[in-house]
């Protein structure tokens, strides 16, 4: 018998997650200016820097603006391993048809068998140490090679995605692996109805599972469809504690003094 948890069985059918989300806010084009501005300064202020991308919608918005504008800023994806197919399918499309470079990183194979080894692959299920130390391998270890050298990085969050994230300023002090960095999030006040109206008017390419009620997608043993009336993230280790729904890549970091050239780029 199985003892891993199964991700709940969703009974609501599968339709396109821009008929569903398109509801941009009555200020969105301001909100498009201001991100557009700070890709811009962060681009021009900030080198070396990269982009983040867990070719989630946010990260996919983000991306399309970097080609979009012609931003110097090249974008890397962890490929933990443990991907679902759809999202290795979007990165292999995102790499033959972006115009910024799209750099992957994977983790130490010697690891991820020895984690395989001992506690074995159904550990993540049993405690969230066990899950931690499988995030670290599969996520903050590549992590750390990625930043490299970096002064900066882009993420995708957003204040509306968890609590856990509602203090997330647009710009704000980050550190990996004792090193210092400045972390920039572009879309810190767009809602999940704008990023969805971006993709939408853009014709933007983004993962099927989106299609499917996977708002949040990791990877695959650990994420699930949510249901109607379900937290945002709850389909990311649904069977931990609701309140722990972080992986370790966006530790809580404090807000260090405003840049002066970026004095006016509001979140």
């Amino acid at each position: 018998m199985n003892s891993s948890p199964m991700p709940a069985a969703n009974p609501q059918q599968a339709t396109k997650a821009t008929d569903m989300h398109d509801r941009p806010s009555a200020n969105f084009a301001h909100k498009l200016d201001q991100t557009q501005a700070l890709l811009h300064s962060a681009a021009r202020d900030f080198t070396p820097l990269k982009q983040a991308s867990s070719l989630g919608a946010e990260d996919v918005v983000i991306t399309d603006l970097i080609n979009r504008l012609q931003l110097p800023i090249p974008v890397f994806v962890l490929d933990t391993g443990a991907l679902h197919a759809e999202t290795v399918a979007l990165l292999e499309r995102l790499q033959a048809f972006s115009s910024t470079p799209v750099e992957v990183y994977q983790p130490q194979r010697a690891a991820v068998l020895n984690f395989v080894r001992h506690p074995g692959q159904a550990a993540i299920y049993r405690s969230a140490s066990e899950r931690q130390a499988c995030c670290q391998i599969r996520k903050l270890e590549p992590l750390g090679r990625a930043l490299t050298g970096q002064r900066a990085w882009i993420t995708g969050l957003r204040r509306a995605q968890s609590n856990a994230r509602a203090e997330v300023q647009a710009v704000q002090a980050d550190a990996q692996n004792g090193v210092a960095l400045t972390k920039i999030n572009p879309l810190v006040e767009w809602t999940w109805g704008d990023v969805w109206h971006y993709i939408a008017t853009h014709q933007v390419d983004y993962n099927p599972l989106h299609d499917q009620f996977f708002p949040s997608i990791g990877c695959a043993p650990c994420t699930r469809a949510i249901s109607l009336g379900e937290d945002f993230r709850a389909g990311r280790w649904w069977w931990e504690n609701a309140s722990a729904k972080e992986c370790g890549l966006h530790a809580p970091s404090v807000q260090p003094p405003a840049h002066p050239t970026l004095t006016g780029v509001t979140s």
